[in-house]
């Protein structure tokens, strides 16, 4: 779904109070118009569910019987697609995951070492939230990647051969927000 009104509800969605957390009026709005867009295309439920979460950051509860209805589905139906795949989130996540990798290839090259420095690091536990909610924290069992082990997964860049100080330096990175450069030198104040 590209389109460019589509987008932006959904970008408003996540700017609604800066934490990706959406009223139900907005909910409404972007999951309406996403199922304009999709639910007259054959298997339509995943690729709805899926442009619901990247518009919203998760797939609320409470479209769930939007969903549902617009497909003539049950709730339950929907509910069990997003609860029966890992990918979907029913709750906010931050605006940042990062997966840590728990097969056993990671764990036999200091795995174990890394998933507690990512924990005590970040003070989460698996599937918690930093209170900025910039970072969410989550296992992950195997990124295919290893030879490099161990390794985490920052959005959709993986990282290989994973030590305390690289994570923190990740982590640093991603709590960095970027300054606001303008154009037009008269507005830099």
């Amino acid at each position: 779904m590209t389109d460019a009104n589509t987008q932006g509800a959904g970008q408003a969605a996540q700017a609604s109070n800066g934490q990706g957390l959406a009223n139900q009026a907005e909910i409404e709005s972007v999951v309406g118009r996403i199922l304009v867009e999709l639910k007259d295309i054959p298997g339509p439920l995943l690729p709805i569910l899926h442009e619901v979460q990247h518009q919203l950051g998760y797939v609320p509860d409470s479209s769930l019987p939007i969903i549902g209805k617009a497909l003539n589905i049950s709730r339950a139906e929907v509910h069990g697609v997003v609860t029966f795949y890992h990918h979907f989130s029913s709750k906010p996540r931050g605006r940042h995951i990062i997966e840590v990798c728990r097969a056993e290839s990671c764990q036999s090259m200091g795995g174990r070492d890394l998933e507690a420095h990512a924990k005590s690091a970040l003070g989460l536990d698996w599937y918690q939230t930093t209170m900025d909610k910039e970072i969410t924290l989550e296992p992950v069992f195997c990124l295919g990647n290893c030879a490099c082990s161990p390794a985490i997964r920052v959005g959709d860049e993986v990282y290989g051969r994973m030590d305390a100080e690289q994570f923190d330096e990740i982590v640093d990175e991603l709590r960095t927000v970027p300054l606001a450069f303008s154009a037009n030198p008269a507005e830099v104040k």
